[in-house]
């Protein structure tokens, strides 16, 4: 495998009250780049205390403030700081580090795009509920978006510096779980789709539950979409275009050892 130019590369994770799992996600972080932000959002447990020793950079929120927040603080602070892109994943442990480079080498071949990780593929991973609930609101986003995204709930991206700043702008104005799906859809009206990766879907036992609720943020998703379709008068040929299969890029083997 190619080595991966990490220049101005930063990777984010979110994290509230993940105490249990977040010292050993962001060593693995830190095994890949050298430029590791965690935003701490508010926890009342020892999340901010476990990066101790770790030369992270700790942003934290003195109350939690929602996912999007969280990425907005880390959008800005990596701007600021000249990255070319971002690699955000999940505090919970659902998402393995080591598929970091994977990621990255598919955005150097298509730099204006998203890339995601993309779960949906190993559906006996996949609890039933959040399954169908996932592959609802990629519909939805999808069609708004106008071409096929396979997994539009997963937090493991890439993304590169014109979309962050998308994101920041008044255009992306959605927040917690949400957010993450409007900049999907407005990102892709101005010129930036997405690609996908197959990555693991991971469930750690000592990971705490979800803060993602199926039913209720599913459906502020939905009404988000709607209301930027009705706008658009439902899109027909956005539809059309969002109706083929998702492509999704072939991921890391388990056998595989990635190095810098």
């Amino acid at each position: 495998m190619q080595s991966m130019d990490w220049t101005d590369v930063w990777i984010a994770i979110p994290a509230y009250n993940e105490e249990r799992t977040i010292r050993a996600l962001a060593e693995g972080a830190l095994r890949q780049c050298p430029r590791v932000i965690v935003v701490d959002d508010g926890s009342s447990d020892g999340t901010a205390a476990a990066m101790k020793g770790l030369p992270v950079c700790l942003l934290r929120h003195e109350i939690n403030r929602g996912k999007a927040a969280s990425l907005r603080t880390a959008f800005a602070y990596a701007l600021d700081r000249g990255a070319r892109c971002l690699i955000a994943f999940d505090g919970d442990g659902q998402h393995d580090p080591e598929d970091a480079p994977v990621l990255l080498a598919a955005w150097e071949q298509a730099p204006e795009r998203i890339v995601i990780g993309s779960r949906l593929h190993d559906r006996s991973q996949f609890p039933s509920a959040r399954y169908h609930a996932n592959r609802f609101a990629s519909f939805w986003i999808s069609w708004a978006a106008g071409h096929p995204i396979a997994d539009s709930q997963s937090g493991y991206r890439v993304y590169p510096r014109e979309v962050m700043r998308i994101a920041l702008s008044p255009r992306v104005h959605s927040s917690r779980f949400t957010f993450e799906s409007e900049i999907l859809i407005e990102a892709a009206q101005q010129g930036h789709q997405t690609l996908s990766v197959a990555i693991a879907g991971r469930y750690p036992p000592n990971a705490r539950p979800s803060h993602f609720r199926p039913v209720v943020d599913i459906a502020k998703i939905v009404i988000m979409v709607g209301s930027r379709l009705l706008r658009r008068g439902m899109a027909p040929l956005s539809l059309w275009r969002s109706l083929g299969p998702a492509p999704v890029l072939p991921g890391r083997m388990p056998s595989r050892s990635w190095r810098r």
